[in-house]
């Protein structure tokens, strides 16, 4: 399989990284607007590649290149500095996202191309690049809340004393500040997660919950405080989201894309089945009314934010 990654910044370059450990690419073709950029990460990435799959890797500058890419995937623009929020990069990011799909989409197979969007705010980005392509919803997914949902089993595994592995837990909604823990649906090893904490005798009162859930939503502000960016986690949550569509696993995430759940014609994070062909499903989990309203304000606030475009 061809896959491209579009932007090759500290995200970009940590998403090719993780994309060439997968094995899954035959081909991966790195674009940057800056050339020198790109071959020096093609080389890089190159070297590396000696040490385990026999890709083929590429840097380029011209669009023409890509053709053939069943996986364009787009990590271009602004990052998220030291005290800025996801929204605060939203028109300068939809400025690169409206120069650069149009480009994609000449360059690909309509028919059978996926788009992964990673560049933020991820939400509103994913809403911008399905009108601009003209695909599917289901072909224009963004990573949503794959990293949030990882975050939150981390937290929990530590409190709980179990693999990550053994707990099904959900982040919701937007990638950013309103996203919303699903504790209705919570469950370890099978066992809902009340449940769970009766059996084992592990308190998990309502105070713990809620300071889980603000460790998961200020996760990304810690991480850029201590090292300037994000890249590990979500280049992670990439590889995973591409190994779901290459192998045709049908696994369930929570990815964003375009759908009427909450509100019309909104991108944001559901479980969502993957395969080859994008999404194939998506799932409603059990949540009280307190979780139900949470998700509608966080579509309300995406929709706002993506009607704010300039």
């Amino acid at each position: 399989m061809k896959i491209t990654i579009i932007g090759l910044g500290s995200v970009g370059s940590a998403v090719a990284t993780a994309v060439a450990n997968t094995g899954l690419a035959h081909e991966i073709v790195l674009f940057d607007r800056d050339g020198v950029r790109a071959r020096a990460a093609a080389e890089d990435l190159g070297h590396a590649a000696a040490f385990s799959y026999d890709i083929k890797i590429t840097a380029v500058n011209n669009y023409r290149a890509i053709r053939g890419s069943e996986i364009v995937i787009i990590a271009a623009g602004a990052n998220q500095k030291p005290g800025e929020t996801r929204t605060d990069l939203l028109n300068a990011n939809a400025a690169v996202i409206s120069d650069i799909v149009p480009r994609v989409m000449a360059n690909v197979d309509a028919k059978t191309v996926k788009l992964i969007i990673v560049t933020n705010p991820l939400d509103v980005m994913v809403m911008l690049a399905q009108k601009l392509s003209k695909l599917p919803a289901s072909r224009v997914i963004g990573t949503g809340t794959m990293l949030d949902s990882a975050r939150l089993r981390t937290i929990l595994s530590r409190q709980l004393s179990v693999s990550t592995q053994s707990i099904n837990a959900y982040v919701l909604g937007e990638h950013g500040d309103s996203s919303m823990v699903v504790w209705s649906s919570a469950c370890v090893g099978g066992i809902d997660l009340n449940s769970f904490c009766r059996q084992t005798k592990i308190s998990l009162p309502q105070t713990t919950r809620n300071t889980i859930e603000h460790r998961v939503h200020n996760a990304a502000y810690e991480i850029i405080r201590g090292r300037g960016a994000t890249w590990d986690g979500i280049a992670g949550a990439v590889a995973d989201l591409v190994r779901c569509i290459v192998n045709d696993e049908h696994r369930i995430v929570t990815v964003s894309i375009i759908d009427g759940i909450a509100n019309k014609a909104i991108a944001m994070s559901m479980p969502r089945v993957v395969g080859n062909s994008g999404v194939i499903a998506t799932l409603n989990p059990k949540m009280d009314a307190t979780e139900s309203a949470a998700l509608r304000r966080s579509a309300k606030i995406i929709r706002k934010n993506y009607d704010s475009i300039k």
